[in-house]
């Protein structure tokens, strides 16, 4: 009988793990096990967090990293990994060292070798890079700032109320290390995108998204051109960088169910 592999979610930048909840709900109703396991630093609650904002500061992408392949680890089986944003990448790089079955980057942070760096996205980061000490500092958004770089395409209403109900302090260094990738030989946002041997990976783009607009995710998709394993893409139009957490999240959920039954990653009930 097999086993059904874990699934784990993996949030990015300025969202809580509790964000993930929905998914959560509906992946075990559909007979997985899943959990939404924190990045290193990160209390319990969005309200620890606000008040804790120092506890995530300092930590770079491969800590991140690090701390997820430990938690994997533990793991009766190597997870499906169902990440957003910076989550993304993490997934990325996981799957890549062949430490899950599969993995989902749902509008991933810039990997290396990924050249498009459209304004948007910019003004999106703008609050970590306007000041260089945040490299070593945590960074809340305001609401005005999450309404740009997340909430665009849903109302001005909505926006602010996932503003305060998920938003947390996140640290600077992991986007000052995806900026500098494409200078850095040794970046820790290179991924083994030529690993032929690892599992099924699918990309999702937003066609709104103004963090990671849909032309960095196809170029994200070009870097995995020399590797013979699955590959896909599938794109929202409609959708911007809130996507996981606005009205429309059962739509891109169900996309990820429907494409992980096509791999044959059906739940084991």
């Amino acid at each position: 009988m097999s086993v059904t592999p874990p699934v784990v979610f993996i949030h990015g930048l300025w969202l809580h793990s509790s964000s993930w909840q929905p998914w959560i709900d509906l992946f075990q109703t559909e007979g997985y096990a899943p959990s939404a396991l924190g990045w290193p630093g990160d209390p319990d609650t969005v309200e620890e967090a606000r008040h804790n904002p120092e506890s995530v500061a300092g930590y770079g992408i491969d800590d991140v990293v690090e701390h997820y392949a430990a938690l994997i680890a533990k793991l009766p089986a190597p997870p499906i990994l169902i990440g957003h944003s910076f989550g993304g990448m993490i997934a990325q790089k996981l799957l890549g060292q062949n430490l899950a079955a599969a993995a989902v980057a749902i509008d991933a942070a810039q990997i290396k070798g990924v050249l498009p760096l459209p304004l948007s996205a910019l003004r999106a980061t703008f609050p970590v890079f306007k000041n260089p000490a945040n490299k070593r500092r945590s960074v809340s958004l305001t609401a005005e700032q999450f309404r740009f770089a997340f909430g665009n395409a849903i109302s001005e209403e909505e926006s602010a109320a996932l503003y305060e109900r998920w938003t947390v302090p996140a640290p600077g260094k992991p986007l000052y290390e995806a900026a500098s990738a494409n200078f850095n030989p040794h970046s820790p946002a290179k991924v083994d995108t030529e690993n032929g041997g690892r599992g099924p990976l699918l990309l999702i783009s937003g066609g709104k998204d103004h963090t990671v607009p849909e032309v960095v995710t196809r170029a994200t998709l070009k870097q995995y051109r020399h590797s013979e394993a699955v590959t896909d893409i599938i794109g929202f139009p409609d959708r911007g960088h809130s996507l996981t957490i606005d009205g429309g999240w059962h739509e891109v959920a169900a996309t990820v169910l429907g494409w992980l039954r096509q791999q044959n990653l059906e739940s084991g009930r």
